[in-house]
């Protein structure tokens, strides 16, 4: 017990949990932002997974990173297009598209590796490139936080940076607010001239984007290739860190710490002689655990707001 705490206060875990919260963060975010459009995109796992895979697959045939970056930024972009056709103009359900699009994703990485590669597992007959390591500049050299905080990959601090970038878009810009108000009342929208469906076409592109970050991260930076699912379930974790974290941007960062600690947890018990199946059911007990909590919150609150309403409706 005295050396897992050892190790977990120590600048290393610390580093690694900030890597490790960078795939959850990132589309948590976006999941946030079509939460506040009114929609549930359960297709987050599907456009990481895929956003990865060409991210491996743009720097491999383009030479470069900023190509893999195009690519993976433009298939989650394309994914996210079909899935708002699908579901605002041709009306078809939020959870069967989102199923559709994850299924989907699992097979259509696999062919498609095996038809450039003709490997089915990983990517590492390809050369990879990822993007580069950031060191800060003073912060570097002070010790402790130094070891913490700098040196990461650069999506890492584009994750950081986008919670600040979501949160003024939400808050502080007509766009966020037109999100807010075609997620809280559509018609209420509708009525003073909003149209309803183009601003959450932007809603769900702005969560593409995020969420092929996220994937992107997973190929290019946590690791160096492409694996058969490697987001292993990261994209519904992060559609549970929307909601937990109220759907505010500060919510989501605290949601995605939590459910993220346990994920790298999971990466020190494993070397610990804990039964790894033990050691692979924590990140997704923990997302439970997290939804469960929430939702008694929720009913709770629903509960106490009858209670007022009832209240004043018996005084009139």
């Amino acid at each position: 017990m005295k050396d897992l705490l050892a190790i977990v206060f120590s600048p290393d875990f610390f580093y690694m949990w900030i890597r490790v919260v960078t795939p959850i963060l990132l589309p948590a975010l976006g999941a946030m932002v079509c939460n506040r459009a009114g929609v549930v995109n359960l297709g987050l796992e599907g456009i990481m997974l895929t956003a990865a895979l060409f991210g491996v697959l743009g720097g491999a045939f383009g030479g470069g990173v900023i190509w893999g970056l195009l690519a993976g930024v433009g298939i989650s972009l394309l994914l996210s297009l079909v899935f708002a056709y699908v579901h605002l103009n041709l009306r078809a359900n939020n959870v069967l598209c989102g199923t559709a699009l994850n299924t989907f994703a699992s097979g259509f990485t696999v062919f498609l590796l095996e038809l450039l590669t003709d490997e089915k597992g990983t990517s590492s007959s390809l050369k990879s490139f990822s993007f580069p390591q950031v060191n800060i500049p003073f912060i570097e050299n002070i010790p402790v936080l130094g070891q913490i905080v700098s040196g990461h990959n650069l999506l890492t601090y584009i994750a950081v940076l986008a919670v600040f970038l979501i949160s003024f878009l939400i808050y502080k810009t007509p766009l966020g607010i037109r999100i807010r108000t075609v997620g809280e009342n559509e018609h209420a929208a509708s009525s003073v001239g909003i149209n309803v469906n183009r601003v959450r076409y932007i809603a769900i592109l702005i969560c593409g984007l995020l969420t092929g970050l996220g994937g992107m991260y997973l190929s290019t930076g946590y690791l160096n290739f492409f694996t058969r699912d490697m987001t292993a379930g990261r994209g519904f974790i992060a559609l549970a860190a929307a909601p937990m974290g109220q759907n505010t941007p500060v919510g989501v960062l605290c949601a995605s710490l939590i459910f993220a600690f346990f994920d790298g947890l999971a990466n020190i018990l494993q070397v610990m002689r804990i039964p790894s199946e033990f050691v692979q059911m924590l990140p997704y007990f923990a997302t439970i655990l997290g939804i469960t909590v929430y939702s008694i919150q929720r009913i709770r609150a629903e509960r106490f707001k009858r209670r007022i309403r009832s209240r004043g409706k018996m005084k009139q």
